[in-house]
């Protein structure tokens, strides 16, 4: 294929734009950190609803309070998993979350359920899919993001909790560009009829790629391996692979090459996100259960 310039020009401009987004959100504070997700949230369930109203038609005749009633109770799970670092004057955040998560969950409940005529099990099955692939995840990396958060009494004054959720996705995006070089040289064999472009050499050899990668560079540096961040790459090669077939299977179940168009050749929120939403929950698993 024909190399195109322009083309390039638009994917490169709006990768460096969506990385400065990124670690601006990822870096500056911890209520940047929420900002950024907060957003990534209602921009992964708009998209989210969109392809399933394509996939089922039924689901497009859910109503507005449907739709916006069922994002809000995500996101206060989200707010619920923050730490008392995040204040209002003296109302944690936490607080307000665990209040939306009783309402949000009552008014649904009663408009959807009780004041129906007809209860569409479907359409709540899809919403409740919803809840669990996208904010639980993005519940439980505001959770990681409170490690390494030190405290004097209610005041903050050490804050190290960007370091997993930074290394986390740090290691979804170099085990994406290890998967995509190793398979643009050596790949031949298709991975999965679901994303035709991915191969088994390209997949194998650019996780384990990404876990050498994580295994030595913080050797080389202490001349010890760190248990917990090979830990985390190699569930961000393993699970985050599976989270972009998932999404690949959306989106062909949907008929459509990308979720969204927010970002200009690179397609929607999750499209860029995928990996990281099936990858968040097993690293928050890993390192709250089995690390302690």
């Amino acid at each position: 294929m024909a190399f195109n310039f322009q083309t390039f020009k638009t994917r490169a401009l709006t990768a460096i734009i969506f990385v400065a987004v990124m670690l601006a959100g990822l870096l500056y504070n911890h209520w940047s950190f929420l900002v950024l997700f907060t957003v990534i949230h209602f921009g992964c369930w708009i998209e989210y609803q969109k392809l399933i109203g394509l996939i089922d038609p039924e689901y497009q005749t859910i109503s507005s309070f449907h739709r916006n009633t069922i994002m809000l109770l995500g996101w206060s799970f989200l707010l619920f998993m923050t730490n008392d670092a995040y204040r209002i004057g003296r109302i944690p955040v936490h607080a307000i979350g665990w209040y939306g998560i009783m309402l949000f969950t009552i008014v649904f409940c009663l408009n959807e359920i009780l004041l129906k005529k007809n209860l569409n099990v479907r359409a709540l099955a899809y919403s409740a899919f919803g809840l669990v692939y996208i904010s639980l995840s993005w519940g439980l990396m505001m959770s990681l993001r409170n490690d390494g958060m030190l405290f004097k009494g209610t005041s903050l004054f050490l804050d190290f909790g960007w370091a997993v959720p930074v290394g986390l996705i740090a290691s979804i995006w170099i085990n994406d560009t290890m998967q995509y070089l190793v398979g643009s040289f050596i790949g031949k064999t298709p991975f999965s009829k679901i994303s035709p472009k991915k191969t088994w050499e390209g997949t194998i050899g650019g996780s384990f790629l990404c876990i050498v990668l994580a295994a030595f560079i913080p050797f080389f540096i202490t001349k010890q391996f760190d248990v917990e961040i090979i830990g985390i790459a190699t569930i961000a090669a393993v699970l985050g692979t599976l989270g972009d077939l998932l999404e690949s299977k959306l989106k062909r179940m949907a008929g459509v090459k990308d979720s969204g168009q927010i970002m200009p050749g690179h397609g929607g929120f999750l499209d860029r996100f995928d990996s990281l939403l099936l990858a968040t929950p097993f690293v928050w698993l890993f390192l709250k259960l089995i690390m302690g």
